[in-house]
């Protein structure tokens, strides 16, 4: 889940949006990738295969940083009505 904002009346509201299938592998390959950038190493290829160890035990910044945006979604779950 990932929240859109959506204008009703004068008022600007984040309202929940299930991801579709393709976003959520470029969002998920996308944030694996930032995150093995901004990890300190040696070369890129180990901070990006400690990434995904990292991500395969539900631990690391992409997890993080998927969590996060579930709990958005959540909080915001009282205009999920406003859907398109």
């Amino acid at each position: 889940m990932e929240v859109k904002p959506r204008r009703v009346g004068g008022a600007t509201y984040q309202v929940p949006m299930e991801v579709p299938t393709e976003r959520r592998i470029s969002l998920a390959s996308r944030w694996i990738l930032q995150a093995a950038q901004s990890r300190s190493g040696k070369s890129f290829s180990e901070k990006l295969a400690a990434e995904l160890m990292d991500a395969a035990n539900n631990a690391g910044s992409a997890i993080r940083k998927r969590e996060e945006t579930h709990k958005m979604a959540e909080a915001n779950r009282a205009f999920s009505h406003y859907r398109v």
